[in-house]
């Protein structure tokens, strides 16, 4: 056995530049919460149609999405901080169209552009971590770091947009994001050096544009499915996603060098957060969607009031996956991450039990548990994912972490939706009063904002009726959906806490391997040929 040479510590210019990587990702999640408190204004000054307002909120999400394995993928072979230069100056521009789009139509192109560039910045700005932090300790908090910029985003999106709505056109909300851009762009040659795979081959264009198809494909499957049940268009795109992946996964199997190296799911720490990572998506995605119609249609907030609701929460989540990355350092990761999974039950208990006559500080202090249990899984989590990988692979293991979170999040608003609805629409054919007309039943029928849309048009005493009827619907959905979650959450530790146990915290050492080729840190050994082994070495070094 030899003894290995304790990798490099990071200075002051590798944390320097990881505040500026931090930025990258604040503005991922700024960017979806702003358009929210302005698409009111866009609605009233360009009049998109229905149609055209639900491209305008979802085009971003689907390319983000679309884009982000052939962008982790590009990053590897090009050079990461050179992907993600490309992608802020696109950002910065597709920000200028949008701010200043005369139609719908051009304002549909700048998301799309926006949704492209954005695709860059999470596994570029998360890969880039992984080489400029080589110690595992530092590097489980500059991810930490890194993750807590979202939750950042998050917060600030609602604050800061509300002020520019005020005082400003909508336009400027999207403005925003140009000086961070170009603050980007000025500091990364100075404090980001470059990253890349000098063997990684050519850009298979076949697999990339099977991975954008069939990711596109199943995610507008999936919210179609959602937004207006289980049509025949919607589940035909959506399998069409499903069928191409299968033939994304069957090409990489065959290629000699593949685009995204499936063997990375060998790897049992790799495999099991990624599953780890999708399912508390599904529960996230969806527990947002609820709590959010919860205390509009339920509690009668309006939409920043609601927003503003869910601030603590965000706060929390915020310092909680900043603060994991420290305990996991003490704590096994597989201990810290399924004891946070543990005390999400709680606020889903809590949901359970909710009634129309709840106060809204239940669910205030129910996220706000939320945003502090689930930042070991996210840090933590994200960094087992990423430390599984070689260094050359660190971009495909970075967008795959951001593949699991869009996929989760949008099959979590289909499936963990769907649950909740069914129960809404079943006690609500009971409960309803009679004397609705027709198509009065069937509008009431879809959720509970348009059930109190209907009431509000009704004789007030045949309103208010519907209008009871349909909240105390809606909240025994979502008491059964919590429950749900509840039985998920408890698989998900169970199986992450079996699993992981191996793992030592961050940066201890143990000696051993598991079975699947994974040393106790969780991260891929050694190749045994040679030639790989000096060739990652290469690929671990700054390509200045």
């Amino acid at each position: 056995m030899t003894i290995e040479e304790a990798p490099p510590r990071a200075g002051r210019r590798e944390w320097a530049g990881l505040a500026a990587l931090a930025l990258a990702t604040l503005m991922i999640t700024f960017d979806m919460f702003v358009l929210l408190l302005a698409l009111p204004e866009i609605t009233a000054d360009l009049r998109p149609s229905t149609v055209e307002q639900l491209w305008i909120l979802d085009i971003y999400g689907f390319l983000v999405g679309g884009f982000l394995i052939t962008m982790g993928t590009l990053g590897d072979r090009i050079g990461r901080r050179k992907l993600l230069m490309i992608g802020a100056a696109s950002f910065a521009v597709a920000s200028l169209l949008c701010a200043f789009a005369p139609t719908a139509e051009l304002l549909i192109v700048g998301r799309a552009l926006l949704g492209i560039a954005g695709s860059t910045l999470a596994p570029s700005t998360l890969a880039l971590i992984t080489n400029m932090f080589q110690d595992p300790k530092q590097r489980g908090v500059a991810i930490g770091i890194w993750a807590g910029g979202f939750t950042l985003g998050s917060i600030l999106g609602p604050v800061v947009g509300g002020v520019m709505l005020a005082q400003f056109w909508w336009g400027s909300v999207f403005l925003l994001a140009v000086p961070v851009m170009v603050l980007l762009l000025v500091v990364c040659p100075l404090l980001v050096p470059e990253f890349r795979n000098p063997d990684a081959g050519k850009l298979d264009l076949t697999s990339a544009l099977l991975s954008v198809l069939a990711i596109v494909a199943f995610i507008y499957g999936l919210k179609e499915v959602t937004r207006h049940g289980w049509q025949v268009l919607p589940i035909i795109v959506g399998v069409a996603g499903i069928v191409l992946a299968l033939v994304f996964v069957r090409r990489q199997l065959h290629l000699t060098d593949p685009f995204m190296d499936l063997r990375l799911f060998d790897n049992r720490s790799f495999s099991t957060m990624l599953v780890g990572l999708v399912l508390y998506a599904l529960i996230g995605g969806s527990s947002m969607y609820y709590i959010t119609q919860f205390l509009q249609s339920v509690s009668g907030m309006t939409p920043l009031m609601a927003a503003f609701c869910l601030l603590p929460g965000m706060v929390v989540a915020t310092i909680s996956a900043t603060v994991a990355p420290l305990l996991g350092q003490r704590i096994r990761p597989a201990y810290l991450i399924s004891g946070g999974i543990a005390g999400i039950i709680i606020p889903f208990a809590m949901f359970s039990q909710l009634g129309t006559d709840s106060s809204p500080t239940t669910l205030i202090v129910g996220f706000a548990i939320m945003g502090l249990c689930e930042g070991p899984l996210l840090s933590l989590g994200t960094n087992l994912v990423v430390g599984s990988a070689p260094p050359e692979k660190a971009g495909s293991s970075a967008s795959m972490t951001q593949v699991a979170n869009e996929a989760g999040s949008s099959l979590g608003v289909a499936v963990m939706g769907s649950v909740g609805a069914a129960v809404y629409v079943a006690q609500l054919d009971d409960t309803a009063p009679a004397g609705l007309s027709g198509d009065a039943v069937e509008a009431a029928r879809e959720n509970v904002a348009s059930a109190l849309t209907v009431a509000s048009d009704l004789p007030p005493q045949l309103g208010d009726q519907l209008a009871t009827a349909a909240k105390d619907a809606f909240a025994s959905g979502m008491n059964v959906f919590a429950i749900v979650c509840m039985a998920i959450l408890v698989v998900a530790a169970v199986v992450i806490a079996a699993l992981l146990k191996h793992v030592p915290p961050t940066g201890a050492e143990e000696a051993g391997t598991d079975d699947t080729g994974a040393d106790d840190t969780g991260e891929a050994s050694a190749p045994a040929d040679p030639s790989a082994s000096s060739t990652d070495q290469a690929d671990a070094r700054p390509a200045n």
